[in-house]
């Protein structure tokens, strides 16, 4: 105690992010967690000793409504109230209020002769008492189910909530719609019935392979819906057959120690596996093809166990069902895109915009964002396009910033590398790019890097432990890029990184903040952050345009340069905020409220 990491825990730029994260909850957060989890099944077999008789496994269903209601009060109520060392202390008093609440119960369990606490257990469960120890069949589902019932609830929740629906907060939804599934199943038999249970989970699957056929015809809330529905539907077949399974309290730590192993395994499969050997999420097809295929098992046997065996009817709609099954994940294993890449941070690919007049053009997705495109005719490849444009906030700042004897330019984000196409013989371009994935894919696919004329850098890393370990770059304009993608690194949003900026701005520099975001507005932020550091900020918006291609964007330019500031083309393309713009709390490293930005 304290769970919180101390300073020395930053990574450094070439650690394997999976790994560090997983060495970092281990050797802070491991063991607590490892005494927490083991308290659930000692509680629940103390529970089968004190009150003979009762079954103990409804406490399992009890528990996923703590954690339910910690996943729902926790983005929601505790962190945009609290900081970071608030909930540190909080948690560690809340654990040390957890082990007094453990003693009376321990004290009571230790007052129980032993003679009594074996004949309680021998009377509550006779047929547990000879019940020899479970057969590696058995065990070996104690595995599979809750494993698979796990790689459904990450796979649906990277296929829908980073490649469909990028919207924030929307991964609380299936993994609230997981722990349900653990609550209906544990709480008794009357929530698990294998044959309406089995039909709902073909039907669901059938729907989304039909969805797929048609080409997303549908709105993608429809879309989205149909997915967590198949997704509830096969975890409530998982838990609840593994609930079928569960052995007499004689067997109930064992038991419990396999499921938590099975959900530990379809963890790491997803998060860890899937990555290094998928270009895609193709664990969602994949997935969906097994889903369907346990849930024919468990429809025939509950049809031959109502009827003694299987209706031709019912026969008919299985394999209608299956080929539109197929038909559908098959295409999901069909891409347009011309290069895929996977890694921790998600899937990069490239493909051709189609275009009305019919150029080429080759862009770079995060998803479903676009992370700059590039015109493929040799006179226009060098146009800075998309967010940059040259009307843009920051095409207007690179024109126009001072530059006597070449300017030096900060970049956070890479993307297609199309801030290059600005550098001018004399210049200094140092772009930070933290996935190695993409400086690849701008090097190789795109030519804004070959093309510069400037001098160009790329770091590897995060931007700002890169930029916290340098020496002052002097900077006549830093730019920051990485806010318009599904997931916003808050740490670069908050006043310490602000203070680094600063410190690498020359005394004229010009910090130049890309906010174009379609379901947060984080100008309440960055106002507020650049007020306290007395930056001066004009704010500019251009509008989409179809016939260039250009894209929409949004830029809060900052600097303490007035001169620069008050220049006629820069005032002219300001948009005024309007009196109803208030600027919200500063972030800090130790506070964040993802709330009160979205839109």
């Amino acid at each position: 105690m304290p769970i919180s990491p101390s300073e020395e825990w930053k990574p450094p730029a070439d650690a394997w992010p999976a790994g560090y994260i997983l060495l970092l909850l281990v050797s802070h957060l491991g063991l607590p967690y490892f005494l927490l989890s083991a308290n659930g099944p000692l509680l629940q077999h103390w529970f089968s000793e004190i009150a003979p008789g009762k079954v103990p496994y409804r406490l399992y269903a009890l528990s996923n409504i703590g954690s339910l209601a910690a996943l729902l009060t926790y983005p929601f109520v505790v962190e945009p109230n609290w900081t970071l060392p608030i909930q540190s202390g909080a948690w560690s008093w809340g654990y040390f209020g957890f082990a007094l609440i453990l003693l009376p119960i321990a004290y009571k369990i230790s007052r129980l002769p032993i003679e009594t606490m074996s004949t309680e257990s021998s009377e509550s469960t006779t047929e547990g008492a000879d019940e020899a120890a479970p057969s590696w069949k058995t065990m070996a589902a104690w595995v599979a189910l809750p494993a698979f019932a796990c790689i459904m609830l990450l796979a649906t929740t990277n296929h829908v909530c980073q490649d469909m629906a990028v919207v924030p907060f929307l991964w609380v939804v299936p993994l609230s719609l997981y722990l349900l599934t653990f609550i209906f199943c544990f709480d008794g038999d009357g929530w698990y019935r294998r044959g309406w249970l089995g039909w709902m989970t073909i039907g669901s699957i059938v729907l989304i392979s039909a969805l797929q056929l048609l080409g997303g015809m549908l709105d993608i809330a429809w879309v989205a819906v149909s997915y967590f529905g198949a997704m509830f539907f096969v975890c409530m077949i998982c838990h609840g057959e593994l609930v079928r399974l569960k052995p007499s309290p004689r067997h109930l730590t064992l038991f419990y120690l396999t499921i938590s192993a099975g959900g530990a395994i379809g963890g790491l499969f997803v998060s860890l596996v899937c990555p290094m050997i998928f270009s895609q999420y193709y664990e969602m097809p994949l997935s969906l093809i097994v889903a369907f295929g346990l849930a024919m098992y468990v429809t025939v046997t509950s049809v031959e166990k109502q009827f003694g065996s299987v209706p031709l009817w019912s026969m008919g709609l299985m394999f209608l069902g299956m080929l539109a099954m197929l038909s559908g994940q098959l295409r999901g294993f069909q891409s347009d895109y011309l290069e895929s890449r996977r890694n921790f941070y998600g899937v990069l690919n490239l493909g051709q915009v189609p275009t009305a007049n019919g150029e080429s053009i080759l862009a770079m997705y995060h998803g479903r964002i676009m992370h700059g495109f590039q015109y493929q005719s040799p006179e226009k490849r060098r146009k800075p396009t998309s967010y940059y444009a040259e009307d843009t906030g920051v095409g207007l700042t690179m024109a126009r910033v001072p530059q006597a004897e070449g300017k030096r330019v900060g970049v956070v984000g890479l993307g297609a590398g199309t801030l290059a196409a600005y550098g001018k013989p004399g210049d200094y371009f140092r772009f930070y790019e933290i996935n190695d994935d993409v400086i690849e894919m701008a090097e190789e696919s795109f030519t804004y890097l070959s093309d510069c004329l400037a001098e160009t850098d790329i770091v590897l890393g995060d931007a700002r432990l890169s930029l916290e370990q340098e020496p002052d770059q002097k900077f006549d304009v830093l730019v920051l890029d990485a806010f318009s993608g599904d997931a916003i690194p808050t740490h670069l949003l908050t006043q310490e990184a602000f203070e680094i900026y600063q410190r690498h701005l020359a005394d004229d520099g010009v910090l130049a903040i890309h906010v174009s975001n379609k379901h947060l507005d984080l100008r309440p932020v960055v106002l507020g952050t650049c007020d306290q550091f007395d930056f001066e900020t004009l704010y500019i918006t251009t509008a989409p345009d179809a016939a260039t291609q250009a894209t929409g964007s949004q830029w809060i330019i900052a600097s303490k340069n007035s001169q620069f500031l008050s220049d006629d083309a820069m005032q002219s393309a300001t948009t005024k905020l309007g009196p109803k713009m208030v600027y919200a709390k500063p972030w800090t490293d130790n506070f964040s409220n993802l709330l009160e930005v979205l839109k």
